[in-house]
């Protein structure tokens, strides 16, 4: 059976993501779920309403679910509900935000790579990006490993999401840990940072949650040494994604994906975490989320700009 596919929508079109799908021969075998968060407000609810006018004309594949909320959820509150609710039917599945672009081949390396890893415990999730690294460059294997896990194109397993903890409940005695947080630091310096200003409830992150109990279970994600999607939403739509369009900058491949098991590799362990490094101006938005001023100081700069 293969994945079903879901998409998290909000105020824009996803024309270039389904066309892009469509592209994929398995598409029209998949099911496809689209789930269309309610609108904040009248500014956003044009965009909203002509998001769910276009949803209704989509095809192209075995089965199409388009479940609309009446009310907005947010990001965060999306994904665990509509994943949750999706895996009541499924053991697997793909999840894409609203603002991708996939390769030709996108489903046949997901649903394999579902397939080939799903026996192995310390596999977490597969992911469909991969940012530009030079490190890169002298791998010669077509995946690997990383112990951070990616939000934008990303599949799992039931058995995996069913086990998350959302609440972090032991995140007091993780905060005291300087060799845990060193440890989760892994990822990127920002991990534990990002985490910090979510339990401070600054920020409502369900990826950050995701990560951590990735961490917690010692796994790592799959990732394709040549991206099988870009991101294409840095601009005024983008409610999480609106800067740092040249630093995700990727190229999309259609390369056929060799699966084979891997070991844990140092060397792109530390040089991905480097791509994730807080740089000194997410530091002070950071600390202005956690102690205040960071609405303010967004607007004064935006001004400035």
């Amino acid at each position: 059976m293969l994945a079903p596919i879901i998409i998290f929508t909000y105020r824009r079109n996803i024309d270039e993501l389904i066309a892009s799908l469509q592209k994929n021969k398995l598409a029209i075998q998949s099911d496809l779920y689209i789930f269309s968060d309610g609108y904040k407000n009248e500014i956003d609810k044009k965009d909203v309403l002509e998001v769910r006018e276009n949803l209704k004309e989509i095809d192209g594949f075995a089965n199409i679910s388009l479940i609309e909320s009446p009310n907005n959820k947010g990001l965060a509150n999306s994904v665990i509900e509509g994943v949750t609710y999706v895996f009541e039917s499924y053991e697997k599945l793909i999840v894409l935000e609203d603002d991708l672009v996939v390769s030709s081949d996108f489903l046949d390396y997901m649903n394999e790579a579902l397939n080939f890893y799903q026996e192995s415990e310390n596999i977490w999730s597969i992911s469909g990006y991969t940012p530009n690294l030079e490190c890169l460059k002298e791998y010669d294997k077509d995946v690997f490993l990383s112990v951070r896990a990616s939000s934008w194109g990303w599949a799992t397993w039931k058995e995996r999401w069913e086990s998350i903890d959302w609440d972090i409940k032991d995140y007091k005695k993780f905060k005291k840990d300087k060799n845990a947080i060193k440890e989760f630091n892994r990822g990127g310096n920002d991990m534990s940072k990002m985490l910090e200003t979510q339990m401070l409830g600054k920020i409502d992150s369900w990826a950050i949650r995701w990560c951590y109990n990735q961490f917690k279970k010692q796994s790592y994600t799959i990732y394709p040494r040549k991206s099988k999607l870009i991101n294409v939403g840095f601009d005024e739509k983008g409610t999480h994604n609106s800067t740092g369009a040249d630093r995700w900058s990727t190229s999309l491949s259609n390369d056929k994906i060799i699966f084979e098991n891997l070991e844990i590799n140092d060397k792109l362990i530390k040089c991905f975490a480097q791509k994730y490094d807080l740089e000194f101006k997410t530091k002070v938005g950071y600390f202005l989320k956690q102690y205040g001023g960071y609405k303010f100081v967004k607007k004064i700069m935006n001004r400035i700009q």
